[in-house]
């Protein structure tokens, strides 16, 4: 099979050459089946590590030993204002202003704290539309958001196939809805959904209208200020390579800042910075997402997330996003040589516009950990299974290669009989 698969090889390393992209940025796992690094294709899951991320971390634990609490305000990078440090390329990232966003806890944290802002149902307003592949932590946040309120989830949260679906709904049942949350690049299938047209039907519905960005930051172009969402969250540990478990991410449109009338929870770092050692006991909330704030940052949990920041400042999202459709799309032509004769099928939307990096195919009869396992330890593969038939593979732009796509396509071709 592989001596078939020669010129192929030949092609992927022309383009490498050709289309290098920035993996020597990376630090990459050594890899198996005689390779000497892994061919990764599992950063929608978890991202590689930057090579400055080390260095950089040492440099804020460095200041911790040297200046003890006088680092709050001294130091290369002082630690009271340190998250201003990520606004703004947090904020060019996926098209916003910098007021309207910050870097702030985790994913599914900060979702709630946006719902108790933007989920207010009132009278027969209370449905929550999502889609029915939803990540589970958007599905269990949005039921129990429906059960603090007093609401039956069973009845209030629906479950719809796609966009399409979601815009219909909206057009037949829009005045009974009060939040649409989806997410902008579905984790299971890759599909991107139409952001500004959903956003757009969401609200002249008159529901609020947030997305979880989770598989699209990072990942595809965003334009969230113009197209308008009331709110957005994502997290910096798929495409943004800044850790296991790092801090995610909140827009907050701007119409809605300053507004006294909008619910919010309250804590330390909600006040304005510039009063905050007044000690006052009312909080005054700056017109601005850091409003959304309650704890102060934890530094060293922020320091990986702004050495990554700065990589895509630097490197661009319009040049990655090019990158992107040409990698995506070598793969996908990879896999059409083996697909049609195994027992494995591409459920991601062909169109490039419909879709990020993220290519995921469904294998007959399940066993998707197996063969994950498989490529992994046999190839040198790393990919990511969703049982019981899913497998994703996703060409990052920033440190994937067309080697890399040509090693997953022979090792699936090897690790799948033919069945004709």
């Amino acid at each position: 099979m592989i001596d078939d698969w020669k010129p192929a090889e030949q092609d992927a390393l022309r383009r490498d050459r050709d289309d290098p992209g920035h993996r020597e940025l990376f630090l990459i796992p050594p890899g198996g089946g005689g390779h000497p690094e892994c061919a990764y294709f599992a950063g929608n899951s978890l991202g590689l590590q930057p090579r400055a991320t080390a260095a950089e971390l040492a440099e804020d634990l460095e200041a911790w030993a040297r200046l003890g609490v006088e680092g709050h305000l001294e130091g290369i990078r002082p630690w009271l204002p340190y998250h201003e440090l990520l606004t703004g390329p947090a904020a060019r990232l996926v098209g916003a202003l910098p007021e309207e966003t910050v870097v702030m806890n985790s994913l599914t944290v900060n979702l709630h704290l946006l719902m108790v802002s933007f989920y207010r149902p009132r009278g027969a307003r209370t449905r929550i539309l999502i889609e029915d592949t939803a990540f589970p932590s958007d599905s269990y946040a949005v039921r129990s958001q429906a059960r603090l309120h007093g609401l039956d989830p069973d009845e209030t949260v629906i479950r719809l196939r796609d966009g399409q679906e979601v815009l219909d709904f909206l057009d037949r049942e829009g005045d009974t809805v009060a939040l649409v949350l989806l997410g902008g690049v579905n984790y299971l299938t890759g599909e991107l959904l139409d952001i500004p047209a959903i956003t757009a039907a969401g609200r002249a519905s008159g529901a609020a209208v947030g997305w979880d960005l989770a598989h699209a930051a990072g990942n595809v172009p965003l334009e969230l200020h113009a197209w308008g969402p009331d709110f957005a969250a994502w997290c910096s540990y798929k495409y943004l390579n800044s850790g296991p478990g790092a801090l995610g991410g909140v827009f907050v449109h701007q119409r809605h800042l300053g507004d006294p009338a909008l619910r919010r929870l309250e804590g330390w770092w909600s006040t304005e910075q510039a009063t905050r050692f007044e000690m006052a006991p009312v909080s005054r909330p700056p017109a601005s997402a850091d409003a959304w704030q309650i704890s102060n940052p934890p530094i060293h949990a922020m320091g990986p997330v702004r050495t990554s920041l700065g990589l895509f400042d630097r490197i661009g999202m319009t040049a990655l996003r090019a990158r992107s459709v040409r990698l995506t799309g070598y793969l996908e032509s990879l896999l059409d040589r083996i697909t049609p004769t195994r027992p494995i099928a591409l459920i991601t939307p062909r169109d490039p516009g419909r879709r990020g990096c993220q290519l995921s195919l469904r294998v007959e009869r399940g066993g998707a950990a197996e063969l994950t396992r498989r490529l992994r330890h046999e190839h040198g593969v790393i990919a990511d299974a969703r049982e019981p038939d899913v497998v994703r593979l996703a060409p990052t732009p920033l440190y994937s290669t067309y080697h890399d796509c040509w090693r997953a396509a022979v090792a699936l071709a090897e690790c799948v009989k033919e069945e004709r």
